[in-house]
């Protein structure tokens, strides 16, 4: 019953949310907890100050109620009449402090769930921020129903796990109206009615008190509130239903880059929901988000803005084709994007994924050759230690043996650029003159070679799926020019490091670079629906703009391209970014996270620590000065990503590189447990000591 702390919200204003918080209150101390209130945003009236003295709390009025306003009107009314604006930020930090000192805290709030505290924040988006499980107040009488189903149906719309329904009879005196008519047919069933309509528990009645002592609240409420199943811990789905899920799992599903033998023999982990940082599986057991569901969270899981967009979308059109018509969220998003790319970037080619985006840029690369008369420009060139996705297509310009040696019979034939991975250059090359000598053989290769390539596609600034490899600066500013030169058409794949993931929107605003075609994914929803993108300069989409006999259209695309749902999300991703000033709040964490890696070379089987922003890499080695590897059949980075497991932290490695690639969202304080978690599961795995 520990730290299950609960928010009391009501149908309506007067439904007796505070007498229910003084009667939980009540009769939690009774059975010996420390109990604790709050009362975040209060307008006119003295119900804080009368539940610290009624419930004899010592906690002050400002930690209890930490924003007040005089008049007694909707809270964005009242505090904007004092010139003043409710300061969440307050309120999460006295939460903060009550719940360290109580076993439970009852936050009650203000009115109903869409009371606006600010024009652009409600009750229900504090609830979230507080993430925090929900008991609604209602009446008994007529017009329950609906309110209370309304209620539940807005809870849950907005992610709020909504944790009962107590009911509150109402005053005899307040309503002029005999007693007896207070205790009719309705009253009698709506509860069954609630509980029936709405799926939901009912957690009791607090019967009519003539007085609020606590006497008499224990003596005619102990027997009618449940105070066992309002407060037992947040269970997951029933043992049945994790069992047969699993079940399913093993005998239907094949995961991907899983080895299913493996898989079959081992307890998976079932993800059932998320909020913020944390994933939480069918058990109930909540989990730090360390890769961002794989790369793609932005501002953490179940965000207000993102799925009020999503469902606001979802009511008017869920999918239309963008083959020969258009809808409404492609359009703005296109502008939208063009706008925060780099310079020159004015076309955006749609398609569902980072492998995608890539194989369109393929296409379009070598058609524009084509379709303008350059028939001889028909290689693509990439980095030898690259990765850009599963198709066909990007898998030919990938250069990881591990994922493409099986495939080398169905790929087309490229041109392999090496590059360095810096930490692992030739015995007596240094970090970084070891970069640039490659790029002079790059550039030696180009004056005989030109007149054949298409395309040069590189990983801007940090090749994640190679390990986290981190490029000097100067790298990418010099491989632009380089193809500029040479006339060929500069890909920046920027599936992972796109969407502020190096600490900037684009890696290549780093150095200044406007590609000819960017590649978008992953982060472009903040997690939410697959959606890709190829940004295209103007010169190369008049490249395709011909007769229609002439055939020489891009005959490419997918049945769900600019799916408005996806659209949408995307949309408000971007304004989350603007409302939020994400990059601009990231950059303190980017230097908590950066000062916090350096303890791991304190760990002797630490061979090397790489970070971009919120992308970082430490890789695991046998032997530090011989920089020889953990074989592979150890699996050392699986076995540290299992351990950290069990302190709640998902991570998921690149081999025996433990990546860490966090939401952009997630606090300074959730960072430090993901860097101690991390490093106490590197050193029980390598045997450090």
């Amino acid at each position: 019953m520990e730290g299950r702390d609960i928010f009391i919200t009501g149908t309506d204003t007067g439904v007796g949310k505070t007498v229910a918080t003084l009667v939980l209150g009540t009769l939690l101390q009774g059975k010996g907890y420390n109990v604790g209130v709050m009362k975040p945003v209060q307008c006119g009236g003295d119900d804080a100050a009368f539940l610290k003295k009624s419930l004899r709390l010592s906690d002050s009025l400002l930690e209890i109620n930490p924003c007040f306003a005089r008049e007694p009107l909707s809270p964005h009314l009242a505090f904007q009449r004092e010139r003043r604006t409710v300061d969440v930020e307050k309120i999460l930090a006295a939460y903060e402090r009550l719940k360290h000192k109580h076993d439970i805290v009852l936050v009650e709030g203000a009115g109903g769930l869409m009371v606006p505290l600010r024009y652009d924040y409600f009750v229900a988006d504090l609830i979230r921020d507080l993430d925090l499980e929900l008991i609604i107040v209602a009446r008994l009488g007529l017009g329950t129903i609906n309110h209370t189903l309304l209620t539940i149906e807005q809870a849950r719309a907005q992610g709020i796990a909504v944790r009962g329904v107590l009911f509150s009879e109402a005053s005899p005196r307040k309503h002029g109206i005999p007693q007896a008519t207070l205790q009719g047919l309705p009253e009698k069933t709506n509860p069954q009615a609630v509980r029936t309509l709405g799926n939901v528990e009912v957690l009791g009645t607090i019967p009519y008190l003539k007085s609020l002592r606590r006497k008499e609240i224990v003596c005619r409420c102990a027997a009618t509130v449940d105070l066992k199943r309002l407060f037992e811990p947040s269970a997951g789905l029933s043992n049945a239903r994790q069992k047969q899920l699993v079940a399913w799992d093993k005998k239907h599903v094949w995961h991907p880059f899983t080895q299913m033998k493996d898989w079959l023999t081992d307890e998976p982990l079932v993800i059932d929901r998320a909020r913020g940082s944390y994933l939480i599986d069918t058990k109930g057991n909540r989990y730090l988000d360390g890769v961002s569901s794989l790369w793609v969270n932005v501002h953490g899981h179940g965000h207000r803005i993102v799925n009020a967009r999503v469902r606001e979308q979802l009511n008017k059109l869920e999918h239309s084709t963008l083959l020969g018509l258009s809808n409404a969220p492609s359009v703005e998003l296109a502008r939208k994007l063009t706008a925060i790319a780099p310079k020159g970037l004015t076309k955006v080619f749609y398609s569902d994924n980072g492998s995608t985006a890539v194989e369109a840029a393929l296409k379009i690369a070598y058609q524009y050759w084509q379709n303008t008369g350059r028939k001889r420009k028909k290689y693509i060139a990439h980095l030898a230690n690259s990765y850009h996705g599963d198709t066909l297509g990007s898998v030919s310009v990938g250069g990881i043996e591990l994922f493409h040696k099986v495939y080398r019979n169905l790929i087309f034939k490229t041109i392999r650029v090496d590059f360095p991975d810096c930490y692992r250059a030739p015995k007596g090359k240094k970090y970084p003159d070891y970069a640039f000598e490659c790029l002079d053989r790059f550039d030696a290769m180009l004056k005989k070679k030109h007149g054949q390539i298409a395309a040069f596609v590189v990983e801007p600034i940090v090749q994640g799926a190679a390990g986290m490899i981190m490029w000097p600066k100067g790298i990418l500013k010099r491989m632009s020019e380089l193809c500029r030169h040479y006339e060929i058409i500069f890909i920046a794949d920027e599936v992972a490091t796109g969407f502020g993931r190096t600490g900037t929107m684009f890696a290549c605003e780093h150095e200044g670079v406007s590609p000819d075609i960017l590649c978008l994914a992953k982060g472009i929803t903040a997690g939410y629906l697959p959606l890709a993108a190829t940004l295209t300069t103007k010169r190369i989409f008049d490249g395709f703009c011909f007769d229609y006999k002439d055939q020489k259209t891009f005959f490419h695309g997918h049945t769900y391209t600019g799916n408005p749902l996806a659209c949408a999300a995307a949309l408000a991703n971007l304004d989350v970014f603007k409302k939020e000033r994400t990059l601009a709040r990231l950059a303190p964490k980017i230097n908590f996270l950066s000062q916090g890696l350096k303890m791991f070379y304190n760990l002797p089987h630490v061979g090397d620590v790489r970070q971009r922003g919120f992308m970082a890499g430490i890789e695991l080695v046998r032997d530090r000065q011989t920089q020889d590897p953990y074989p592979w059949q150890e699996k050392i980075g699986a076995r540290v990503c299992r351990e950290v497991r069990k302190h709640g932290v998902i991570l998921r490695p690149l081999g025996n590189v433990i990546v860490l690639m966090p939401p952009l969202s997630m606090t300074i304080e959730e960072l430090g447990r993901l860097l101690d978690v991390t490093y106490w599961a590197i050193d029980k795995v390598t045997g450090s000591g």
